[in-house]
């Protein structure tokens, strides 16, 4: 499965123009973090990109994951991409543990990535000069982007075995890279 293949997918099965964006985000940092791993960044990208495919037709656990790997399996999806997308949730850990470096790079992406384009909404340069510690700052306010998982987030940079603030830095030049897609390129100046 190509790029593209993965991209006509996820706009059959996904609508939400925030879940379409959270994609985008996901695919960008991973594609990141191929590149700093000397990895398969097309592999890794579409892994972000169609991690949630199936999030609005299968919601429930366990069957988020489980339907939409059917469907990447039926659709010839490389089985690397398949088994990150079942171990990013925690009802495949058994089967699909985050033993590889797509699948934790996956994991750990996910919930920093929507925590980050969260922090950026609320930003007047939205992305532009956002660092690390703006990040970790928020991740204190409970009650900004609650539905985020802040362990999650630590677990994540724990399992790439990195310092939180690097983690956060290098997904935030991810979608940095990507900002106009997300439509958080700083707004032009006013005169």
């Amino acid at each position: 499965m190509n790029r593209n293949q993965a991209w006509e997918l996820l706009n059959d099965y996904t609508k939400n123009p925030a879940l379409i964006r959270h994609a985008l985000c996901v695919e960008a940092a991973m594609r990141h973090y191929a590149g700093l791993n000397a990895a398969d960044q097309s592999q890794w990208g579409i892994a972000g990109l169609l991690h949630d495919f199936d999030y609005e037709r299968f919601q429930t656990p366990p069957e988020h994951t489980r339907e939409g790997a059917k469907i990447l399996r039926a659709a010839g999806c490389d089985e690397e991409i398949v088994g990150a997308m079942l171990s990013h949730v925690p009802w495949n850990q058994d089967d699909y543990p985050r033993d590889r470096p797509i699948r934790k790079t996956l994991f750990a992406c996910d919930e920093l990535c929507g925590f980050i384009y969260a922090a950026a909404l609320v930003r007047p340069d939205r992305l532009n000069g956002m660092q690390p510690s703006s990040i970790t700052k928020k991740m204190k306010d409970k009650a900004f982007a609650r539905a985020v998982s802040r362990d999650d987030i630590q677990q994540g940079a724990a399992l790439l075995n990195l310092p939180l603030a690097d983690h956060i830095a290098n997904c935030i030049a991810a979608l940095q890279s990507i900002a106009d897609q997300l439509e958080l390129a700083p707004p032009p100046p006013t005169s």
